[in-house]
């Protein structure tokens, strides 16, 4: 539809739910506009009173809570990292991934897949590092390249949103030294601001973290 198809006629969500409602009636188009939804995430002004109720740290790992299920297009989660904590290198499973800072910084690097028909290890290439200031957004899919996630701060805390479309289950990560490929599942350390029981003592509470279970590859 002409209207979310255009940036520069958005109107400012005033807070968060504003901003879910929004999304949903431009996800149910059958064609998205990246920049448009990049936009629209940037116009809301991060307002802690809106999300709070999300915000959940865990003192080993970062956390993926689950704000909103999209109407089943896409899924918005707020993650929450402790000082100096953050992802592996990872994989999108063909989604597309809109990040928005809500608190603090977050520090972007992006990789190369590594060359699957190669016999021999090879330290995966980074092309780029960025940093992440309050309220900016950024955006990547696979076709773009892998990333890994970090708060580079040693004293401050991070809170991130994102909005995965479509959703997924399943992600891979890389071994930097190797490239070495690892399937692991995506799961929510809370939903709706309410914590999920922990059925398992493993990384995959979280999602992407580093101590998957092996596969061949």
């Amino acid at each position: 539809m002409e209207q979310y198809s255009d940036e520069k006629n958005i109107k400012a969500p005033k807070n968060l739910q504003e901003l879910v409602d929004e999304l949903k009636k431009v996800f149910a188009e059958d064609k998205v506009n990246i920049e448009y939804v990049k936009t629209l995430m940037e116009l809301y002004e991060s307002n802690p009173l809106d999300w709070k109720k999300f915000a959940k740290f865990d003192q080993y790992r970062y956390t993926r809570n689950l704000v909103d299920e999209g109407n089943g297009k896409f899924n918005l989660m707020i993650l929450c990292w402790n000082e100096s904590q953050g992802s592996c290198i990872h994989s999108h499973s063909d989604s597309h991934c809109f990040l928005k800072v809500l608190n603090g910084q977050v520090q972007e690097e992006i990789f190369d897949w590594p060359d699957e028909s190669s016999d021999t290890e090879l330290e995966m290439n980074m092309l780029k590092q960025m940093v992440f200031e309050k309220n900016q957004v950024t955006y990547i899919n696979d076709t773009i390249g892998l990333h890994r996630m970090e708060n580079p701060s040693h004293c401050a805390k991070a809170v991130t949103l994102h909005l995965y479309s479509p959703p997924f289950i399943m992600c891979n990560t890389f071994d930097q030294k190797t490239g070495h490929k690892t399937k692991i599942p995506m799961t929510f350390w809370s939903k709706y601001g309410e914590k999920l029981p922990s059925n398992e003592e493993n990384c995959s509470q979280t999602g992407v973290c580093c101590i998957p279970q092996p596969e061949n590859n």
